[in-house]
Parts: structure tokens; sequence; C-alpha cells
């Protein structure tokens, strides 16, 4: 099998830190991570006075690294320590790709950070995401929200905004990306940077820098919460933003079916391993009512969301039905949770639990 730069970062997360405890990926140890011609180079980053302590880390990295598949030889340097930036008074691990600009940064007044992930695509995670962040915004919070999924940007029609295109500004000496307002909230995606039928063919890392960069980049403002909208799966952009970002929890979405289960109790150990907790599960399309004799569905499944939760030993916040209202609300643009229908109710409910 080829070379996967995930498979490395999974290799390296076996080992852990002689000084902090944590695996070496998340504790920011990663400084660098190349493959070139059958050779896999990674630079350790790591405080000189320490450095008699990570000889066998070095050789033990050096180890994993080899046996991966695609690699001939592999190569682990330690080098000097460099001190994680500090944002808000909160020390903050070098990153892997992506580095902080110089100067103000975009997310400086922002108070919270939120990842809402699936690891599934097809639950309903943005249509979640979108009403989850206006519900907030109608509670009287400054709320946010960044469309990370750069293969798949859903923000802009879901906030009625397809076809708007972002300008720029200046904030504190840097030009800024300005961010979209619509039904009460900031918004940043990628779709408002490309054109709307264009595919973004990017690799993983590019990705992983391209989220990172619409957070410090964007001119967020002041803001009780920033959302972002996790693409599906976990791997190199999910773990790049663990490690640029940080954010202070994720919510889980998930459909009660199985299969996209299968997939959310991995998303839930992904966010453990690299330290970010996990405030709650939400179900979405738990059930459908027929608008013609009333009686309920459980197309996908009834309770398993709620069953996992507790496996997991997480909150699960609640439940959305499958309805036509909130799937034409989506499509025109026009998020239910603006309303003050029952489902607008429902989205307050759930953001209330979520974001307490």
């Amino acid at each position: 099998m080829p070379y996967s730069e995930s498979a490395a970062l999974r290799a390296l997360q076996t080992l852990t830190d002689p000084v902090g405890g944590k695996d070496l990926v998340t504790a920011g140890l990663l400084g660098s991570l190349n493959f070139e011609d059958g050779t896999l180079r990674a630079v350790l980053q790591i405080d000189p006075a320490q450095a008699a302590k990570y000889e066998n880390t070095q050789a033990e990295a050096q180890a994993v690294l080899a046996a991966l598949d695609g690699v001939e030889k592999a190569s682990v340097i330690l080098s000097a320590h460099k001190a994680a930036p500090s944002v808000g008074g909160r020390k903050r691990p070098p990153p892997h790709q992506a580095r902080r600009p110089e100067g103000y940064q975009g997310d400086t007044h922002v108070k919270r950070v939120i990842a809402v992930s699936s690891a599934k695509g097809g639950v309903g995670k943005s249509t979640m995401a979108i009403n989850l962040a206006v519900a907030l915004a109608k509670s009287g919070k400054a709320v946010g929200v960044l469309d990370a999924d750069i293969h798949g940007p859903s923000a802009p029609m879901l906030l009625g905004l397809s076809g708007e295109r972002a300008k720029t500004e200046t904030a504190e000496g840097r030009r800024l990306i300005k961010p979209m307002q619509a039904h009460g909230i900031k918004a940043m995606s990628i779709g408002f940077l490309t054109e709307d039928d264009g595919p973004v063919v990017w690799r993983g890392p590019m990705v992983q820098g391209a989220i990172s960069r619409m957070v410090w980049d964007v001119n967020w403002g002041k803001l009780d919460v920033l959302i972002i909208d996790m693409p599906p799966g976990t791997g190199d952009a999910q773990l790049g933003l663990a490690q640029d970002i940080k954010p202070a929890g994720a919510i889980i979405v998930s459909t009660p079916q199985d299969l996209a289960l299968l997939d959310a109790r991995k998303g839930v150990r992904m966010f453990e391993k690299v330290g970010i907790p996990v405030l709650g599960l939400i179900e979405n399309m738990a059930v459908f009512t027929c608008p013609d004799c009333g009686s309920q569905h459980h197309i996908f499944g009834e309770g398993g969301a709620k069953r996992d939760a507790e496996k997991l030993s997480i909150p699960y916040l609640g439940a959305a039905p499958l309805t036509m209202s909130i799937r034409e609300s989506g499509d025109s643009g026009k998020p239910v949770a603006a309303g003050d229908s029952a489902e607008a109710t429902l989205f307050s409910n759930l953001a209330e639990a979520a974001f307490n």
C-alpha cells in the first residue's frame, strides 16, 4: 500500500510525550512531517533542556514510522522547542501544518470555538449547525459559523447567500476577510471564495491549512461562540483543526441508523484522543410524521443515538425530526430556526442544551 500521512499521524499518536504525558501529536511536538521518494522525515520540537528524556522517544518514533506502508526509510530529528502562541490567555500547541500569521488574529475576540461534527456525510450536520447558530443568536448571543467542509460547502445555500463573494477589510493593521452576515449570524465558507460549481481539488495538508486560516484571517470581531461545521471524516482536516485551533468542545450529530452511529462513535473517540471534550450527541432525522395521516415512522431506526450516548458516557442533547419544513427551509436559504414554528422552538431547546 502507498504511504499515508494519516497513518503516520496515527502511528505517532501511539507514542507518549515523556514530559507532558500526552501523545506526541496532541502534545504539539510534531513540527513537520515530510515524505519524499520513500523517505519519511519528522521533526519533533522539544525543550533543549529536556533532550535526554527524548532519546528513547526519538528511536521509538523512527521505528513506528519506518514500519509504515510505503516508507523505505524514516528519520526523526529533535529540534529546539518554540513556545506555543498564547491567545486569550490560553496556550495553544504548535500546529503541524498551518502557522498563525503575524499581527492581529481574526479570532482574538472569540470567546468559545465549538466544533459540530458527524464523522459521516449525509446526516444533516450542516443543517443542524446552521440552525443551532441561528437559534443561539435569537437568544442574544453573538454567533459566527465557519463552514469547514472545503470540498462540499453548504453554508451559502443554507443561509440564502449562494453566489455571494467575500470582500476584505482592514482590522488592527491587517487585511482580513470580511465575514458574511445573514439571519443574525456571521458566516464564512470556501463557497464565498470560489465559483459556485467549481470543485476544490486539494489534498489533506492544504485543506487543513485552509480551515485554520479561515479562523485566523477572517475578521470575526467579538463573538460569544464560533461554530465550526466540520467536514465529514476523522482524517487530516480534523486532526489539524484539533492542533491549530483546539476547540473548547465538540457536538456530534448522527441519525439513529447503525451505520451512521458507527462513524459517530469514531468521531467521539477521535475528539477524546486529541483532548477535546464532547459536549453531547444530537439525533437528527429521528422520526417522520406523515402529513396526511399523522402516523409516525422511524425511518432510520429508533433510539439508537440515545443508547450510544449512554454507552459512550456523553450527554444526549435531544432529537430533531425529519420534516418537509426543515428540508424546504434549507433549500430556500431561510433557516427554520429563524421563525416561530414548532421546529424553531425545538432548535432553541437544542441550542440551550448544547451551549449552556
